[in-house]
Protein backbone atom coordinates (compact mmCIF):
# COMPACT_ATOMS: atom_id res chain seq x y z
CA UNK A 1 0.00 0.00 0.00
CA UNK A 2 1.44 3.38 -0.96
CA UNK A 3 0.51 7.05 -0.76
CA UNK A 4 -0.23 8.23 -4.30
CA UNK A 5 0.51 11.97 -4.17
CA UNK A 6 1.49 14.97 -2.10
CA UNK A 7 4.29 15.40 0.43
CA UNK A 8 4.43 11.65 1.13
CA UNK A 9 4.08 10.55 -2.51
CA UNK A 10 5.44 7.02 -2.94
CA UNK A 11 5.63 6.31 0.79
CA UNK A 12 4.90 2.61 1.33
CA UNK A 13 2.95 1.49 4.37
CA UNK A 14 2.80 -2.03 5.77
CA UNK A 15 -0.13 -2.69 8.11
CA UNK A 16 0.72 -6.42 8.32
CA UNK A 17 -0.58 -9.60 6.76
CA UNK A 18 -3.18 -10.28 9.44
CA UNK A 19 -4.80 -6.86 9.07
CA UNK A 20 -8.55 -7.34 8.52
CA UNK A 21 -9.25 -4.10 6.59
CA UNK A 22 -9.72 -3.93 2.82
CA UNK A 23 -7.84 -0.81 1.69
CA UNK A 24 -9.07 1.04 -1.38
CA UNK A 25 -6.91 -0.08 -4.31
CA UNK A 26 -4.15 2.22 -5.59
CA UNK A 27 -5.86 2.34 -9.00
CA UNK A 28 -9.25 3.36 -7.60
CA UNK A 29 -7.70 5.82 -5.13
CA UNK A 30 -5.59 7.54 -7.78
CA UNK A 31 -8.58 7.98 -10.08
CA UNK A 32 -10.85 9.21 -7.30
CA UNK A 33 -8.30 11.75 -6.09
CA UNK A 34 -7.87 13.02 -9.66
CA UNK A 35 -11.62 13.72 -9.70
CA UNK A 36 -11.52 15.40 -6.26
CA UNK A 37 -8.54 17.51 -7.34
CA UNK A 38 -10.61 18.94 -10.23
CA UNK A 39 -13.25 20.28 -7.83
CA UNK A 40 -11.49 21.14 -4.57
CA UNK A 41 -8.44 22.94 -3.24
CA UNK A 42 -7.04 20.46 -0.72
CA UNK A 43 -5.61 23.26 1.47
CA UNK A 44 -9.14 24.36 2.35
CA UNK A 45 -10.65 20.94 3.04
CA UNK A 46 -11.98 19.75 6.37
CA UNK A 47 -12.26 16.00 5.83
CA UNK A 48 -13.95 13.12 7.64
CA UNK A 49 -12.75 9.59 6.85
CA UNK A 50 -15.24 7.02 8.19
CA UNK A 51 -14.44 3.31 8.56
CA UNK A 52 -10.78 4.27 8.11
CA UNK A 53 -9.33 0.75 8.25
CA UNK A 54 -5.65 1.17 7.34
CA UNK A 55 -6.07 4.96 7.19
CA UNK A 56 -4.86 5.19 3.58
CA UNK A 57 -7.56 7.71 2.60
CA UNK A 58 -6.68 9.81 5.66
CA UNK A 59 -3.00 9.79 4.68
CA UNK A 60 -3.84 10.74 1.08
CA UNK A 61 -5.77 13.83 2.22
CA UNK A 62 -3.11 14.78 4.77
CA UNK A 63 -0.30 14.28 2.25
CA UNK A 64 -2.06 16.69 -0.10
CA UNK A 65 -2.27 19.36 2.62
CA UNK A 66 -5.89 19.21 3.79
CA UNK A 67 -6.64 21.66 6.59
CA UNK A 68 -7.87 18.88 8.91
CA UNK A 69 -8.72 15.19 8.70
CA UNK A 70 -10.77 13.26 11.27
CA UNK A 71 -10.09 9.54 10.87
CA UNK A 72 -12.78 7.39 12.52
CA UNK A 73 -12.16 3.68 13.11
CA UNK A 74 -13.85 1.37 15.63
CA UNK A 75 -11.41 -1.56 15.52
CA UNK A 76 -8.79 -1.03 18.25
CA UNK A 77 -5.98 -2.69 16.29
CA UNK A 78 -6.69 -0.65 13.17
CA UNK A 79 -7.02 2.53 15.22
CA UNK A 80 -3.66 1.85 16.89
CA UNK A 81 -2.05 1.41 13.45
CA UNK A 82 -3.53 4.72 12.27
CA UNK A 83 -2.30 6.49 15.42
CA UNK A 84 1.20 5.06 14.96
CA UNK A 85 1.32 6.08 11.29
CA UNK A 86 0.05 9.58 12.10
CA UNK A 87 2.83 9.92 14.72
CA UNK A 88 5.52 8.44 12.44
CA UNK A 89 4.62 10.75 9.54
CA UNK A 90 4.05 13.72 11.88
CA UNK A 91 0.58 14.37 10.45
CA UNK A 92 -0.37 17.12 12.91
CA UNK A 93 -3.63 17.95 11.11
CA UNK A 94 -5.01 14.41 11.54
CA UNK A 95 -7.16 13.34 14.48
CA UNK A 96 -7.37 9.55 14.86
CA UNK A 97 -10.67 8.83 16.61
CA UNK A 98 -11.61 5.41 17.94
CA UNK A 99 -15.38 5.26 17.57
CA UNK A 100 -18.22 3.48 15.86
CA UNK A 101 -18.90 5.46 12.68
CA UNK A 102 -22.69 5.54 13.20
CA UNK A 103 -22.36 6.81 16.77
CA UNK A 104 -19.79 9.37 15.67
CA UNK A 105 -22.14 10.68 12.97
CA UNK A 106 -25.00 10.92 15.46
CA UNK A 107 -22.99 12.99 17.96
CA UNK A 108 -20.36 15.06 16.17
CA UNK A 109 -20.97 18.82 16.18
CA UNK A 110 -18.52 19.38 13.29
CA UNK A 111 -19.26 20.10 9.64
CA UNK A 112 -17.05 18.93 6.80
CA UNK A 113 -16.22 19.84 3.23
CA UNK A 114 -15.67 16.23 2.25
CA UNK A 115 -16.77 13.01 3.94
CA UNK A 116 -15.43 9.69 2.73
CA UNK A 117 -16.83 6.37 3.94
CA UNK A 118 -15.46 2.92 3.11
CA UNK A 119 -17.58 0.56 5.19
CA UNK A 120 -17.40 -3.21 4.84
CA UNK A 121 -19.33 -3.97 1.65
CA UNK A 122 -21.58 -6.38 3.57
CA UNK A 123 -22.38 -3.90 6.37
CA UNK A 124 -26.02 -4.32 7.39
CA UNK A 125 -26.95 -0.61 7.38
CA UNK A 126 -24.61 0.61 4.64
CA UNK A 127 -27.50 2.13 2.70
CA UNK A 128 -28.44 4.31 5.70
CA UNK A 129 -25.14 6.20 5.82
CA UNK A 130 -26.15 8.91 3.29
CA UNK A 131 -29.42 9.58 5.15
CA UNK A 132 -27.60 9.92 8.46
CA UNK A 133 -25.04 12.35 7.06
CA UNK A 134 -27.58 14.60 5.36
CA UNK A 135 -30.21 14.47 8.12
CA UNK A 136 -27.56 15.60 10.62
CA UNK A 137 -26.46 18.49 8.33
CA UNK A 138 -22.78 17.51 8.62
CA UNK A 139 -21.65 19.04 5.33
CA UNK A 140 -20.69 22.55 4.30
CA UNK A 141 -22.30 23.98 1.15
CA UNK A 142 -20.68 22.57 -1.96
CA UNK A 143 -19.34 19.63 0.06
CA UNK A 144 -19.15 16.06 -1.13
CA UNK A 145 -19.92 12.78 0.52
CA UNK A 146 -18.20 9.84 -1.18
CA UNK A 147 -19.35 6.32 -0.35
CA UNK A 148 -17.25 3.37 -1.46
CA UNK A 149 -19.28 0.22 -2.05
CA UNK A 150 -19.61 -2.91 -4.15
CA UNK A 151 -21.73 -3.34 -7.25
CA UNK A 152 -24.76 -4.60 -5.28
CA UNK A 153 -25.77 -1.04 -4.35
CA UNK A 154 -27.38 1.68 -6.43
CA UNK A 155 -27.68 5.10 -4.80
CA UNK A 156 -28.73 7.04 -7.91
CA UNK A 157 -32.26 7.70 -6.58
CA UNK A 158 -31.01 9.05 -3.22
CA UNK A 159 -31.27 12.76 -2.42
CA UNK A 160 -28.10 14.73 -3.23
CA UNK A 161 -26.74 11.98 -5.50
CA UNK A 162 -24.30 13.48 -8.01
CA UNK A 163 -22.63 10.60 -9.85
CA UNK A 164 -21.24 7.08 -9.73
CA UNK A 165 -17.60 6.32 -10.52
CA UNK A 166 -16.48 2.74 -11.14
CA UNK A 167 -12.89 1.54 -11.03
CA UNK A 168 -12.82 -2.22 -11.45
CA UNK A 169 -14.90 -3.73 -8.65
CA UNK A 170 -14.71 -0.51 -6.61
CA UNK A 171 -17.72 1.81 -6.86
CA UNK A 172 -17.83 5.37 -5.52
CA UNK A 173 -21.22 7.05 -5.15
CA UNK A 174 -20.70 10.79 -4.88
CA UNK A 175 -23.27 13.02 -3.23
CA UNK A 176 -23.17 16.82 -3.15
CA UNK A 177 -24.81 19.27 -0.79
CA UNK A 178 -25.97 22.64 -2.13
CA UNK A 179 -23.57 22.92 -5.08
CA UNK A 180 -22.07 26.43 -5.34
CA UNK A 181 -24.41 27.55 -2.57
CA UNK A 182 -27.55 26.56 -4.50
CA UNK A 183 -30.03 23.86 -3.64
CA UNK A 184 -30.09 20.27 -4.78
Amino acid sequence: MRIISGVYKGKRLYPGRNFKARPTTDFARENLFNVINNYFDFDDLQVLDLFSGTGIITYEFASRGSRSVDSVEANSRHHAYIQKTVRDLKLDKVSAIRADAFRFLKHTPRKYDLIFADPPYDLKDLDQIPFLIFSRDLMNDGGWFILEHGRAYDFSAYPHFRELRKYGSVHFSIFEINPAGGTV
